[in-house]
C-alpha cells in the first residue's frame, strides 16, 4: 500500500438555482473504498469546494501531499452538470505542471463515453476508467508500474503506449451485484460542511442504484457507459437491498448527524420490494432522516399504495420529469410515459402531503415560442410546487448529442464546458438562436414563480418546512438563472 491516491474535488460552484449546495462526490466515496477494501492504496480526499479553497490553495495542499495518483469525475449532472469536467481538466493541468510525475485518472460523467477524444485534447490525463470504475481502477493501481503492454489488456482502462497512441482496452461488464461493495468511505469526507439548497443541513447525496430502464435521448447517463455497449449498460438498473440501504443512512445519522439526504439514483423506486422494505426497515429502526427521492412517473402511479408508506419513512419530496407538452413528444425524446401519469404523481405526491419537484427542458430540436408557452401552460396544469428547468446540453453517447451534431447545432471541438452547466443554453433550435432560447427558459422560471396563489398554496400547506426552505431558495436565486440564461455569469 506504498501508492498514495488522492481524490480531488477543485474550486467549483453549484448550479444558479441551488444557491449554496454542496455534497460528498459518490463517485470517490465508492471508489476510495473500494480501493482501500482492497488494500491497493492509501487513499485520502480534498473536497476544495467543501473547504472553501481556490485553485492557488489547491495546488498547495496537493504539492504537499504528493500523491502518485489524482483521480478527477462525477456521477451526477446535479454537481454542476459538464461543468465540472472543465475543471477537472485544467486542475490535471496544473498539477502537472508542479507534479509531472503524478498520474492523472478520469472517469465517470463524460469521460467515459468521450474517452479517446479527452485524451486527446488533453494530453495532462494519464488514464480514464470507462464505465464502472471500481474494478478498472483496482486492476490499474495493481499495473501501474508494468509498462502499457499490461495496462492495454486492462477491460476498461483508456491509456496511452510508449509512443503517446491512445489505447482503449476491452469492454468492462458491469457489477451485477452492488452489495459487494463497501460502504462509501464519508471518513474520508468534511461531513460537517455539506448543505442542500442553502437551507438542508447536516446534508448528503447518496446513490443506492446504477443504471435507468428508461434511456430518455437526453439524459446525461449516457455519458456515463462505455459507448460500445451503451444502451444495455444504461438501461441494466440494479439496485442495492433494503438493508444496505437502511445500514448507510444509520451510518450517515449516527456517526455523522446527517438529517437530509437525497437519493440521486435516477430511478430510486424501480423495485417496488425493495422500496416497500427499505421504508418499514428505517421505520423500525427509528432512524429520523428525512429524504427525496427521483422516480419515473409511470413507477411512482404503479405504486401508489407504497407513497404513505414512503411519506412515514421520511419522504418529504419527490422529483418526476414533465419535460415537455405532449406525449407525442414524450415518445420522440424516449422518456416512456404519459403526461396522464406525471399530472398523477403530482396528485398522488401531494394527497400524502410529499412535495414535488417538475423538471421541464427548453432548447429541443423544434421548439419554438409557440411550443415554449405550450409547454409552460402544461407544467403549470401538472402544477408540481418547484419548477427546476434545464437547458438541453447534449452529452456524448446521447440520442440528442448525435442529433445535434448531424444539425450542426455545436463544434465539439469548440466547445467552453464552462457553460455547458444545463442552466446555460448552449445549441440552438431550427428555429430559435441560443440567445432565444435563453430568453423563453428565464422567461418561462420567472412567470411560473410569479403566480402569488401557488406560493401562498405551498406556505400555507402541511408540507414539511424543509420543502418551504427549498421554494424559498429557487425563488431568491431567479435572477441568477436569468444571468445563466443570458449567458451573463458563471456559477459552476
Amino acid at each position: 500500500m506504498n501508492t498514495k491516491v488522492l481524490f480531488l474535488t477543485p474550486p467549483i460552484g453549484a448550479w444558479a438555482t441551488h444557491g449554496n449546495h454542496k455534497a460528498p462526490n459518490q463517485f470517490y466515496a465508492q471508489l476510495a473504498a473500494y480501493v482501500r477494501q482492497q488494500q491497493l492504496a492509501q487513499v485520502e480526499v480534498l473536497d476544495c469546494r467543501a473547504m472553501d479553497l481556490d485553485y492557488p490553495a489547491m495546488l498547495e495542499r496537493v504539492q504537499a501531499i504528493k500523491p502518485d495518483v489524482v483521480v478527477f469525475g462525477d456521477l451526477l449532472h446535479s454537481t454542476g452538470g459538464l461543468a465540472v469536467i472543465w475543471h477537472f481538466n485544467e486542475s490535471a493541468k496544473e498539477i502537472k505542471k508542479i507534479l509531472p510525475k503524478t498520474k492523472t485518472v478520469m472517469g465517470g460523467l463524460w469521460y467515459s463515453s468521450y474517452s479517446h477524444e479527452s485524451m486527446e485534447e488533453n494530453p495532462s490525463i494519464d488514464f480514464i476508467l470507462v464505465g464502472e470504475a471500481e474494478l478498472t481502477f483496482a486492476d490499474l493501481l495493481k499495473s501501474l508500474n508494468q509498462g502499457p503492454g499490461v495496462l492495454r489488456n486492462i477491460a476498461g482502462l483508456v491509456s496511452r503506449d510508449d509512443q503517446g497512441n491512445i489505447v482503449i482496452g476491452p469492454h468492462r461488464g458491469l457489477i451485477p451485484d452492488l452489495n459487494i461493495l463497501p460502504m462509501p468511505a464519508y471518513d474520508l469526507f468534511p461531513m460537517d460542511k455539506y448543505v442542500g439548497h442553502t437551507y438542508w443541513k447536516p446534508f448528503a447525496e447518496l446513490m443506492t442504484s446504477r443504471g435507468c430502464p428508461g434511456g430518455c435521448h437526453f439524459c446525461y447517463e449516457w455519458s456515463l457507459y462505455d459507448p460500445r455497449s451503451s444502451t444495455k449498460d444504461f438501461t441494466s438498473w440494479r439496485g442495492l437491498s433494503a438493508q444496505r440501504i437502511n445500514d448507510e443512512l444509520d451510518l450517515l445519522y449516527n456517526t455523522y448527524g446527517i438529517k437530509v439526504v437525497v437519493f440521486q439514483d435516477d430511478a430510486f423506486n424501480v423495485n417496488p420490494q425493495v422500496v416497500k422494505a427499505f421504508c418499514e426497515e428505517k421505520i423500525r429502526r427509528g432512524n429520523p432522516v428525512q429524504w427525496v427521492c427521483l422516480g419515473r412517473a409511470d413507477d411512482w402511479k404503479k405504486q401508489k399504495d407504497l407513497v404513505p408508506l414512503m411519506a412515514r419513512a421520511g419522504l418529504f419530496m419527490g422529483l418526476v420529469g414533465v419535460e415537455v407538452a405532449s406525449d407525442i413528444e414524450l415518445t420522440r425524446i424516449g422518456k416512456g410515459v404519459t403526461l396522464e401519469e406525471i399530472k398523477s404523481t403530482v396528485d398522488i405526491l401531494r394527497a400524502n402531503n410529499v412535495a414535488t419537484v417538475g423538471t421541464v427542458l427548453i432548447g429541443l430540436e423544434e421548439d419554438d415560442e409557440k411550443k415554449i408557452k405550450e409547454r409552460l401552460r402544461v407544467a403549470e396544469e401538472i402544477d408540481p410546487d418547484i419548477l427546476a428547468l434545464d437547458y438541453v446540453t447534449p452529452v456524448p453517447g446521447s440520442p440528442i448529442w448525435r442529433k445535434s451534431l448531424s444539425n450542426g447545432f455545436f463544434d465539439p471541438k469548440k466547445i467552453n464546458l464552462k457553460e455547458w452547466d444545463f442552466q446555460h443554453p448552449v445549441i440552438p433550435t431550427k428555429f430559435l438562436t441560443i440567445e432565444e432560447v435563453g430568453r423563453w427558459g428565464s422567461w418561462c422560471m420567472r412567470e411560473f414563480y410569479s403566480k402569488p396563489e401557488r406560493i401562498h398554496r405551498i406556505m400555507d400547506s402541511s408540507y414539511d418546512n424543509l420543502v418551504k426552505l427549498c421554494v424559498k431558495d429557487f425563488m431568491s436565486n431567479i435572477s441568477k438563472f436569468e444571468e445563466t440564461s443570458r449567458n451573463e455569469k458563471l456559477y459552476v
